[in-house]
């Protein structure tokens, strides 16, 4: 078992502020495992329900009275199969003296965005956990971590083989079972062949109308499933960032598959030989690359952008945050050289910095606010 200590600490803190805290995140990324190291750290009484449970489910036949007696932590897991929860989470959260606090899991389902936000404003807070990163399992782990990707089982399996194999059952799983589970009314086989077609443009800019083509659909149902993988943290889509350059800059988003090992699953790359003769292995690593940055960051993915001027020059990543503004550019290279586009970002955006991370090993100055640092050194990043 792997200690997530920076999810934890962050998690604990805002239930201390807040009488309701969701947590979410993917299935299977390790929810109910941080909520249960939360559940120790407390004092008090401690009371978890598994809401996919046929018995939990008969007791909140009445939630109210289900619920209204208890104190202490109340753990609420899969949250998203009963939104009818949340009205009655509000009458709770606005008790006096807070006798209960309410950690609600769930897998980011439309249902409990949309449901929580509407009658929880002002009393929840949102932690989101992704799979394993770098800064939790040690740079030793880095090629590991990259071909079998950040979720606990896929990362942990006992060997490359068996790794895959939970990475396909959970794709299985996924398509036929979560997304009904949600309320999306789709054919899993669809789903399946266009997020195996999504991976091969992995880290490009989205193009509705040419996926729409090949898919044979129309470019409004090709958007309908991307936002459907994205809903469910399966895509992360990065949106560019614009500023008033008297410049023409690309409108597009990017689009990322989350996890490694499930972008490898669907090229069909099964071991670390062939991610190494694959021609999607740059793409991948900067995918991998980049989750990485954002990860150590800690600014949550609403911060983060990519930038792109028609006339070429661009930055994979942009981040502002905290009255900061910090570049990156991600090279799958040992040698990575300054660059055109470099300066061009440092100075149209006004960057306070701007980090190469790339897969060598050393760590040199580029230029005047221009770093090159390795991926193994993402912990280091000031």
């Amino acid at each position: 078992m792997i200690e997530r200590h920076g999810h934890l600490a962050e998690a604990s803190r805002l239930l201390d502020e807040f009488p309701v805290v969701a947590l979410i995140g993917p299935r299977q990324v390790g929810k109910t495992t941080l909520a249960r190291a939360i559940a120790t750290r407390r004092q008090g009484p401690v009371q978890h329900f598994d809401l996919e449970d046929p018995r939990t489910e008969a007791r909140f036949a009445s939630p109210m009275l289900a619920l209204e007696g208890l104190t202490g932590l109340v753990v609420l897991d899969e949250i998203q199969r009963h939104p009818e929860l949340f009205p009655i989470l509000r009458v709770l959260a606005d008790r006096p003296d807070t006798p209960a606090r309410f950690l609600i899991l769930g897998s980011a389902s439309p249902q409990l965005i949309q449901q929580s936000a509407e009658s929880l404003a002002g009393r929840i807070a949102y932690h989101e956990l992704p799979g394993l990163d770098l800064t939790e399992i040690g740079a030793s782990g880095m090629d590991v971590l990259w071909q079998r990707g950040g979720f606990p089982k896929s990362f942990l399996a006992a060997s490359e083989a068996a790794s895959l194999r939970w990475r396909q059952e959970f794709i299985r799983s996924y398509l036929e079972r979560d997304i009904p589970a949600l309320g999306f009314r789709l054919p899993p086989a669809a789903l399946r062949r266009f997020w195996s077609m999504l991976a091969h443009y992995h880290g490009q800019t989205w193009n509705g109308s040419e996926l729409a083509r090949a898919f044979g659909v129309t470019e409004r149902t090709v958007r309908h499933y991307l936002d459907i993988l994205a809903a469910t943290f399966m895509v992360r889509i990065l949106p560019p960032w614009h500023e008033n350059l008297g410049k023409r800059q690309v409108k597009a988003p990017k689009v990322y598959l989350s996890d490694s090992g499930i972008l490898h699953s669907l090229l069909d790359i099964g071991s670390p030989a062939s991610l190494g003769n694959h021609p999607k292995i740059g793409a991948s690593w900067e995918g991998f690359a980049l989750h990485q940055v954002v990860s150590r960051l800690r600014v949550g993915w609403n911060a983060c952008h990519y930038w792109k001027l028609h006339s070429g020059a661009e930055l994979d990543l942009f981040v502002q945050s905290g009255g900061r503004r910090l570049g990156f550019e991600f090279k799958f290279s040992d040698t990575p050289r300054l660059t055109p586009s470099m300066h061009s970002a440092l100075e149209q955006l006004r960057l306070d910095g701007l980090y190469v991370v790339h897969a060598g090993r050393d760590r040199f100055p580029l230029a005047q606010r221009i770093e090159a640092m390795p991926l193994a050194d993402v912990g280091r990043i000031d």
